[in-house]
């Protein structure tokens, strides 16, 4: 692992293999950390427990956006990136988790370029023998087949049509997109066999297939949906450093409601203490962009996220951080994390109860939620079986 690299690295929990041999390794950026290194301010100490530390990522927090290429003040380099190939069996993963309003998912990317501390997902980086730190924004896996085998799976005598969740791990829109494409093929391939499918994404770049979610929805197969953290761009660059404006992302829900796309915003995630009071002010944007539903999740951070937020809190916002981490275990019952089922994405408790309500209550204010998203259509699928052998 490079020398610079490793210095800013969360050490990857244990895994029984080795998955490194399964990538095809591509350099993506022309930025080189020994450069890199050189423009930095040595960090004083590295606690054996928690090699992550935001330091590297602070040459990107005032770039140039890279899904809407809105500038942002000042000139920084990009940290590198490495696009590694991996050809998955089957594409299609499914879950039996009532927390979530599906039951399958296709993720054509792991890791995401966009960098947000909170990520849920970062911890999953770790089984592939990457670390959840530096590595899950800098080494990004690619699924070249994953098309040919989704295509596969729907073609299965027993495969029975439900909403396909696209993304929902990592962002199916994120920055090499723009390359591969991928997240497009899925979109035709389901509009070819008429399958149903769900979005969520923070980028702009979805912007680029309303076309197809257009043709989707004219047939009740597609819900869109776009994230929003906060309307701060200073929280939103600290939090989220190479994802979309908030700006272009309420332009992105315009767009998307205005082709007929049945559109909804995530306000996610809520932190207490530090964006929880954006709560009314980002709703009341969401109807102004023309959307009618919302919904929100609060901040969890599973396994490696706990050391990797309260380090970024310490960094980018000391004089909150006692008063975050408090909120938090009030909501999380006494942790900063709890996986029940039915608690996990709202809390429990006063706090978590009060944002919840006030969350209701400007739906209620702003006509937001106040009727459903039509029913994704799973009937119109297209079964086609592999031809039978012409029997001699």
């Amino acid at each position: 692992m490079d020398s610079f690299a490793s210095r800013f690295d969360y050490k990857a929990r244990a895994v029984p293999v080795n998955y490194r041999h399964r990538f095809t390794q591509g350099r993506q950026s022309v930025s080189d950390y020994a450069l890199l290194a050189n423009d930095l301010e040595q960090p004083n100490t590295i606690h054996e427990e928690n090699n992550y530390l935001p330091t590297a990522r602070q040459l990107d927090l005032l770039r140039a956006d890279y899904a809407d290429n809105s500038p942002s003040q000042g000139t920084v380099e990009t940290l590198a990136a490495d696009y590694l190939a991996e050809n998955c069996q089957s594409a299609i993963s499914y879950n039996q988790s009532p927390d979530v309003p599906f039951d399958r998912s296709v993720n054509p990317y792991r890791g995401c370029e966009h960098g947000c501390v909170y990520c849920f997902a970062r911890p999953s980086h770790a089984y592939l023998d990457f670390n959840p730190g530096l590595d899950f924004e800098t080494k990004i896996v690619y699924r070249p087949n994953i098309v040919t085998q989704l295509e596969r799976d729907f073609k299965h005598k027993h495969y029975q049509a439900k909403p396909l969740a696209i993304g929902m791990n990592t962002d199916a829109y994120q920055p090499l997109e723009k390359k591969y494409r991928l997240t497009r093929q899925i979109l035709e391939l389901c509009l070819k066999y008429r399958h149903p499918v769900t979005l969520l994404t923070k980028s702009t770049l979805i912007q680029r297939d309303i076309d197809l979610l257009s043709a989707l929805a004219s047939e009740n197969l597609v819900h869109a949906g776009v994230s929003l953290t906060s309307l701060d761009p200073r929280l939103k660059n600290a939090l989220e450093p190479r994802a979309s404006s908030a700006s272009s992302r309420l332009k992105t829900l315009r767009l998307l409601a205005s082709a007929g796309v049945p559109t909804f915003a995530m306000l996610a995630p809520i932190i207490p203490a530090l964006n929880d009071c954006e709560i009314e002010k980002m709703l009341e944007q969401v109807k102004l962009a023309g959307v009618n539903q919302a919904q929100f999740i609060m901040l969890r951070l599973p396994y490696e996220l706990k050391p990797i937020f309260t380090d970024w809190l310490n960094k980018h916002y000391p004089y909150k951080q006692q008063k975050v981490l408090s909120y938090l275990k009030d909501i999380r019952d006494g942790g900063l994390n709890n996986s029940e089922f039915g608690l996990r994405m709202k809390g429990s408790g006063a706090i978590a109860q009060i944002i919840a309500a006030r969350f209701k209550l400007a739906c209620k204010k702003f006509a937001i939620n106040s009727h459903s998203l039509p029913p994704l259509n799973s009937e119109s699928f297209i079964y086609s079986a592999p031809k039978q052998m012409r029997l001699i």
